[in-house]
């Protein structure tokens, strides 16, 4: 077991480009096999509210997990985490190609994404140091979209070839991904001789969203990106829908286009945030939030393509630039405190639920038959209302 001492070393050495590359392969992998089952979903006729039920179970996995999986994170090498974390996405995804229950298989990839995230986040901490974690941040957060922009092209494309073809060019992917794990050198574990007792755990994750929501700066990040995620996932189907309302164009590929440009914009937005956000300077990315959730309303009032295209461009450049300042933040302090694992196992357990109440809420409008332009307007509306609070809050504490 060896430790990298990185400090006399540049960002982009042996570790952080395997975890780059690790990350870009494991993301493209989610996103085009989002589009692959829903595929599947589509080809054998279930019901359109099922569709969102699908994201669903992938959330629940976050959400049941979280009490567990930031600990192992710290236990472990993350590197080794991320490896088997892959390891189970890709059992997943040979599960719906298989022709298996395409919702078990879903959810198994959850499980695995959920193991994956606390270890990918943790280990910048680990491999990059000081000001070094705002731009690996950026990168990641890059590398994470641009995989979201070409696997959202390749599987909507590929999907509409076959959703089978599809599947297995994310078994192909998730096999990568873990060849590329394999590259991060073997860190030391950040707490290693943790007890596996459940319960124990629990309260230890429970004492640990406590010292984090009591800290001002963390609770803003874990307000902040439980918000942008949840307003981003309902987002995602909701252009599902809202495409061929206002567009007037079947399939899948146009929606599978617009999430892309949201992708295009969040690179962009995530490199001007590494660039001109510090830590100490945070709280400037609030208003991009506020925006986000403006530029939603806007965007579903139209009906042009070309302006879509563009909305949805700059909506992605204000996500960009929320979220990845929101992001070093809790990494920075969750480090200081309760280990980096721990923290964004927190940050997990707080999107998710997010993202679980939201999807619930789109998953009940769709039922009730609510016009889609009603719901992107109250989903972007309730962005604008929450994320501004926010904002005041953080203007009355500086200003007291």
């Amino acid at each position: 077991m060896t430790t990298i001492d990185v400090t006399p070393k540049p960002l982009l050495n042996r570790a952080m480009v395997a975890v780059t590359s690790a990350q870009f392969l494991s993301a493209f992998g989610d996103s085009a096999l989002f589009f692959a089952t829903l595929g599947v979903l589509i080809q054998k006729a279930y019901p359109l509210w099922s569709h969102s039920t699908l994201q669903m179970l992938f959330i629940v996995a976050y959400v049941v997990l979280a009490p567990f999986v930031g600990q192992i994170a710290d236990s472990f090498s993350k590197g080794r985490v991320m490896m088997v974390a892959n390891g189970i996405k890709l059992l997943g995804a040979a599960i719906i190609i298989g022709g298996l229950d395409p919702f078990f298989g879903y959810t198994l990839v959850g499980i695995g994404a959920t193991a994956y995230s606390p270890a990918k986040y943790g280990i910048l901490g680990e491999i990059t140091h000081g000001d070094q974690l705002v731009k690996a941040n950026g990168l990641i957060e890059s590398s994470t979209l641009a995989a979201i922009l070409v696997g959202s092209l390749a599987g909507g494309w590929l999907v509409d070839i076959s959703p089978y073809l599809a599947l297995a060019v994310c078994c192909g992917v998730y096999a990568g991904a873990v060849v590329a794990n394999c590259f991060i050198p073997r860190l030391q574990a950040a707490r290693p001789g943790m007890r596996w007792n459940l319960k124990e755990m629990v309260v230890r994750f429970a004492d640990s969203a406590k010292i984090l929501w009591n800290d001002q700066g963390t609770r803003m990040s874990l307000v902040g990106t439980s918000l942008f995620w949840g307003a981003g996932i309902t987002l995602r189907f909701l252009l599902i829908l809202w495409v061929p309302i206002a567009l007037h164009i079947e399939g899948l590929l146009t929606p599978t286009l617009l999430n892309a440009m949201v992708a295009v914009g969040i690179v962009i937005g995530a490199a001007a945030a590494a660039k001109w956000i510090t830590l100490d300077t945070v709280n400037r990315c609030i208003p991009a939030g506020v925006l986000l959730g403006v530029g939603v309303v806007v965007f579903v009032l139209q009906g042009s393509l070309p302006l879509s295209y563009a909305i949805l461009m700059v909506i992605g450049i204000f996500g960009g630039f929320f979220i990845v300042p929101l992001n070093t933040l809790l990494q920075h302090r969750g480090k200081q405190t309760v280990g980096a694992g721990n923290a964004v196992a927190v940050q997990n357990f707080g999107e998710n639920t997010a993202m679980l109440l939201m999807l619930g809420l789109y998953t009940l409008a769709v039922k009730v038959d609510m016009p889609v332009v009603a719901i992107g307007c109250v989903f972007g509306g309730l962005m604008v209302v929450s994320i501004g609070g926010l904002w005041l809050v953080q203007l009355r504490r500086q200003r007291g």
